[in-house]
């Protein structure tokens, strides 16, 4: 990686209240990305482990929450006090709940990063525990207190080109949440054409993800072939009943969340991944990062077929696209690829390529550094590299 290193006395602190310590894009990419460039770097999340360092990442935890209510209220005070014992140079948040402690940090004279991970507001929609006459609104009132909060930091870091256009050009980094190159790919796993019928899905776990769509669909194709889906994440409220539901007839493992060298091997025995979020407003306009994980895996994906994966599915030749919502279509997509391993495993090398040549984190780490670099020598946003344009 070429890039400046920092100045040995710039500290960075890296701020959540809701992701896993060892999350991927927050952890795995950007904290590691800047130790590895000389930024000292902290990290304060919810671990009831307690504190340690790892990869030269100081890690702060606070105690996680017992309920949501708990968290935006004691967690946020913890987190909070926490960051203000760091006295660091540079915050990085990642929750828009933390956006007031954001601003609070700022106001005392800190440089303050907000890193957008989703369209927040897209999320109401899907949030049971809102009630529906309310998710307008509250959406309405999330996007205003983030635009208008937005204006007080030094920097956006945006995960999509779309998130990127709601915020000023001047301030905002399109920061992809590409995987490493070389972190899934399988170099000694056993050969694709001969590995079991294995699909896979790694990810948080949710009605609106398709949990539901994939059982069923699996289901069908078992009526014609081999077939069996191992789904790795974390469970969301809600989607336990659906899993745990009749009828899956032990085609389906649940393997809970996974570290990522357990990723690395499950995808590295598997046949195909399977992306098949609902077409909600947020999901439609993501990337989202299990479709790159299975290219770098060198894995046929099935994925919805939503405008901006549709680009790079058709163009790469990856993959097959279906209507999320139909299980049998998404069943006539898992039986084709498995009933054509040659042609398959074509896509999954197509794939894999495309990633190491474009949809990689060691280009999006780039742009990270450039970032703290403007902030550290106090550059015109016009020297900045990677600027979002406004189109």
């Amino acid at each position: 990686m070429v890039a400046a290193r920092a100045s040995m006395s710039c500290r960075v602190v890296h701020l959540t209240s809701v992701h896993y310590p060892f999350d991927t894009r927050i952890f795995h990419k950007e904290c590691r990305t800047l130790v590895s460039v000389g930024y000292d770097v902290t990290l304060i999340a919810p671990r009831a482990e307690g504190n340690t360092v790892q990869d030269g990442i100081k890690l702060v935890a606070v105690r996680p929450p017992r309920n949501r209510q708990e968290r935006l209220t004691r967690t946020l005070f913890h987190v909070y006090r926490a960051a203000l014992r760091e006295d660091a140079d540079i915050y990085h948040f990642h929750d828009p709940e933390l956006m007031p402690i954001g601003l609070m940090l700022k106001l005392l004279g800190k440089k303050v990063i907000y890193d957008v991970h989703e369209d927040y507001a897209g999320t109401l929609d899907a949030k049971r525990w809102i009630p529906v006459a309310l998710r307008g609104p509250a959406a309405l009132g999330l996007q205003v207190s983030e635009l208008s909060l937005a204006a007080f930091y030094d920097r956006i870091i945006a995960v999509t080109p779309k998130i990127a256009a709601k915020f000023r050009p001047d301030k905002t980094r399109l920061v992809q949440n590409f995987p490493w190159t070389q972190e899934l790919g399988s170099v000694t796993g056993m050969p694709y054409e001969m590995r079991e019928p294995l699909v896979v899905y790694v990810g948080n776990i949710a009605d609106a993800r398709g949990l539901l769509e994939m059982r069923r669909a699996v289901e069908m194709a078992s009526q014609h072939a081999p077939i069996k889906l191992a789904i790795a994440g974390k469970l969301r409220s809600g989607a336990q009943a659906d899993f745990y539901g009749d009828g899956a007839n032990g085609l389906v493992e649940y393997l809970g969340p996974l570290t990522r060298p357990a990723v690395a091997a499950l995808l590295a025995r598997a046949r195909v991944g399977i992306v098949v979020l609902h077409p909600t407003g947020n999901y439609i306009d993501s990337q989202p990062t299990k479709l790159f994980e299975y290219m770098s895996a060198g894995l046929p994906v099935v994925a919805s077929d939503f405008f901006g994966w549709r680009q790079v599915v058709d163009s790469v030749g990856c993959g097959l696209l279906v209507d999320p919502l139909n299980p049998s279509a998404i069943a006539d997509a898992l039986r084709w690829l498995l009933s054509h391993p040659e042609e398959a495993a074509e896509m999954g090398r197509k794939g894999q390529r495309a990633v190491l040549e474009q949809y990689n984190w060691e280009g999006e780490a780039k742009s990270l550094i450039a970032t703290y670099n403007e902030l550290q020598s106090r550059k015109p946003a016009s020297q900045s590299t990677r600027a979002v344009a406004t189109s």
